[in-house]
C-alpha cells in the first residue's frame, strides 16, 4: 500500500514538474516574443525576464530584437540619362513589431523574401529620376536617405523598421563596361599617338634648330680663323720683308737652310747637281758667299 503511495505521489511530482516547466519561458534580452493561443496571438512580450503561460494550451515564438542584416540581390536600373547601371545595396532592419511581424511574413527567411522586391523597387524608383554622375557624387547620401525613406513604407506594413540603406557597389553592365572600357583604350591610344606626334615634331625643330646653330658656328669658326691665317700671313710676310730690308745676306742665307731642311728631309733624297750650284752656295767659302751677295 505504502508503495503504491508513493508512486502515486512521484507522478504527481512529476506531472506538476511538467507542468510548472510548460507554464515558464524566458526572455532574452536580446530576444523578444510572441504568446500564441492555439495558434492565435494574444500577447506580445518586449521585455526580457520570466514570464507564464498556460501549459498544453499557449506556446511562445521567439524573434530577434536586435539590428539585423539584409544583403539585396544585385539589380539592373535605368538612370534619367538613359545609362545603365547595376546596383547591389545592403540594408539594416529590426521587428517593430511582433504581432504584424508574425501576421504577415511569420519567420525572417519569408521576411528576407519579401524585402527583397521592396528594396530593388525603391532603388530603381529613386535611381531612374537623377542622373548617373549624380549616384558618384555629394548627393548620394541624399538619395540613400530617400532610398531609406520608401522601403521603410513598405517595410512597416511588414512590421519591420529599416534603419538605414546602403548601395555596396554600382557597376555598368558586363557590355556596357566592356564598351566603356574599349572607349577609353581607344581614347588613350589616340592620346599617346598625338604626344608621340608632338614628341616628333618637338624633336625635329630642336634637331633642325642645333643643326643650324651648328652650321653657324661652324661659319663664324672657319670665318675667324681664315681671317686670323690671313692676318698670320700678312704679319709673317710683313717680318720677311722687314728682315730683308734689313739683313739681305741673312734673309738669303734663312731661305737657303729652309730649302735644305725641305728638300733633305726624308733622309733617302739623291741630289745630282754641279759643284758650282747656287743651292750649295753656302757650303763653299763665307767670304767668297758674301761677295757673290753683295754682287
Amino acid at each position: 500500500m505504502n508503495r503504491n503511495v508513493a508512486t502515486i505521489l512521484a507522478i504527481i511530482l512529476v506531472v506538476i514538474g511538467v507542468i510548472g516547466y510548460g507554464s515558464v519561458f524566458a526572455v532574452h534580452e536580446t530576444q523578444q516574443a510572441l504568446l500564441l493561443q492555439f495558434g492565435n496571438p494574444i500577447k506580445t512580450v518586449q521585455n526580457s525576464g520570466l514570464n507564464f503561460k498556460m501549459p498544453f494550451v499557449q506556446n511562445v515564438q521567439f524573434m530577434e530584437k536586435r539590428i539585423l542584416d539584409f544583403d539585396a540581390p544585385p539589380v539592373e536600373a535605368v538612370a534619367a540619362d538613359k545609362k545603365r547601371i547595376v546596383v547591389d545595396a545592403y540594408a539594416r532592419f529590426r521587428i517593430s513589431d511582433p504581432l504584424k511581424f508574425y501576421q504577415t511574413v511569420n519567420n525572417e527567411v519569408t521576411a528576407r523574401n519579401r524585402m527583397a522586391p521592396i528594396v530593388n523597387s525603391s532603388l530603381r524608383n529613386v535611381i531612374g529620376r537623377v542622373k548617373l554622375e549624380t549616384m558618384l557624387s555629394g548627393e548620394r547620401s541624399k538619395l540613400m536617405h530617400e532610398i531609406r525613406g520608401l522601403v521603410n513604407d513598405e517595410a512597416g506594413k511588414l512590421g519591420i523598421e529599416i534603419i538605414d540603406v546602403r548601395i555596396k557597389r554600382a557597376d555598368l553592365p558586363e557590355a556596357n563596361s566592356q564598351a566603356v572600357y574599349d572607349l577609353m583604350r581607344a581614347e588613350r591610344k589616340r592620346i599617346a599617338t598625338e604626344i608621340r606626334a608632338e614628341g616628333a615634331e618637338r624633336s625635329q625643330k630642336i634637331t633642325a634648330t642645333a643643326d643650324r646653330q651648328r652650321t653657324v658656328l661652324l661659319a663664324d669658326a672657319q670665318k675667324s680663323s681664315e681671317i686670323m691665317r690671313g692676318e698670320g700671313d700678312a704679319l709673317r710676310n710683313k717680318v720677311f720683308a722687314d728682315a730683308y730690308t734689313k739683313d739681305p745676306e741673312f734673309f738669303a742665307f734663312y731661305r737657303s737652310l729652309q730649302a735644305y731642311r725641305t728638300a733633305l728631309q726624308s733622309g733617302d733624297t739623291t741630289m745630282v747637281l754641279s759643284p758650282n750650284s747656287d743651292f750649295f752656295s753656302y757650303f763653299g767659302d763665307s767670304r767668297g758667299r758674301r761677295d757673290k751677295a753683295k754682287e
